[in-house]
């Protein structure tokens, strides 16, 4: 692995990164990906996309065969900068003879983190991931939901600069996906780098300041939402009457039908007003006319249909 020593203002700066495992298999064909400090950020992409292999870069679990880049602005790798972060993988285990505050206990003695901020952060969290009544009980007690609570817990023992959070509501009811999102919001609030990896697209477009798409191993896609969708606004008309006399005029001018429902894709009011007209002329009722900006969801399916999608260029570091 070659490593870059320069200084970022990146919380993580990924360049060209690559991973193949054997007999051929291209997890990671050339990733780059940028997450400015302090920000929320979703890594998202269909099963099979290299998502959990990044992650897993990040964190050292696995060794690309090819990375260039930084994160909080030290080499991949680097000791101290990994001591600065926070990780709940995938299908985490923790020791089910140890009880939910031993848990805690153990794992951010590992990161060295001293006894008693241990003891202050692990009661400070319990409460904050709604497991104080649970702190004595054995976690082979725990129902899923719990334990993944005592994960994101666990994850932020050693008061990360930077978290790593694969599938962080994984097993929670709506209720625990809103505690965890409103966690997520104070850690940002606090100046936490939070990365998160997840296939709840509605989550991600929830908390997330900026997003990554990840597919076939390559990023096809990297903005905010904002920027991702910019491209990706429709108006949809809603009406009553006889639409069949002008379908020609309306295919002429790229309206699709379903129903009682037009949608005209793009921002060009001129002829969102000019197809208004022709159905007034119609003689047709116009119940609603509404902007409507596609999802994440959406998104992620459009990406995916277009495999010959190539990655965005790097962007310009943050001043």
């Amino acid at each position: 692995m070659v490593e870059i020593t320069e200084m970022t203002n990146w919380a993580v700066d990924l360049i060209d990164v690559h991973k193949t495992y054997g007999r051929g298999i291209h997890a990671l064909r050339g990733v780059n990906v940028q997450v400015g400090k302090g920000e929320i950020f979703g890594l998202l992409g269909p099963n099979g996309a290299g998502k959990s292999t990044l992650v897993k870069i990040m964190m050292t679990v696995v060794r690309p065969s090819r990375a260039l880049g930084t994160l909080l602005g030290r080499p991949i790798g680097h000791r101290g900068k990994l001591a600065a972060m926070g990780y709940l993988p995938e299908d985490h285990r923790f020791p089910g003879y140890l009880n939910g505050a031993q848990v805690l206990d153990h794992f951010a003695a590992l990161a060295k983190v001293p006894r008693q901020r241990r003891r202050d952060n692990a009661a400070r969290l319990l409460d904050a991931v709604g497991l104080t009544s649970w702190a004595r009980t054995r976690v082979d007690k725990y129902s899923k939901g719990m334990l993944q609570r005592l994960g994101i817990a666990q994850a932020l023992m050693n008061d990360p600069e930077m978290v790593v959070l694969d599938e962080p509501t994984d097993g929670l009811d709506p209720v625990g996906r809103r505690d965890v999102r409103a966690l997520l919001q104070e850690l940002k609030d606090g100046g936490t780098t939070v990365f998160l990896n997840s296939h709840l697209l509605s989550e991600l477009e929830m908390v997330c300041d900026r997003v990554s798409i990840l597919v076939d191993g390559l990023v096809a896609r990297q903005g905010t939402l904002a920027e991702l969708t910019e491209q990706t606004i429709e108006y949809r008309i809603t009406f009553s009457g006889d639409v069949e006399q002008i379908n020609e005029k309306l295919e002429v001018l790229g309206v699709k039908r379903e129903g009682s429902v037009l949608t005209l894709s793009g921002q060009d009011f001129d002829k969102v007003n000019r197809v208004i007209d022709i159905m007034r002329q119609a003689g047709l009722r116009i119940e609603s006319v509404e902007p409507h900006r596609v999802s994440l969801e959406e998104i992620l399916v459009q990406v995916m249909e277009d495999q010959s999608s190539a990655p965005l260029a790097r962007p310009v570091q943050p001043s």
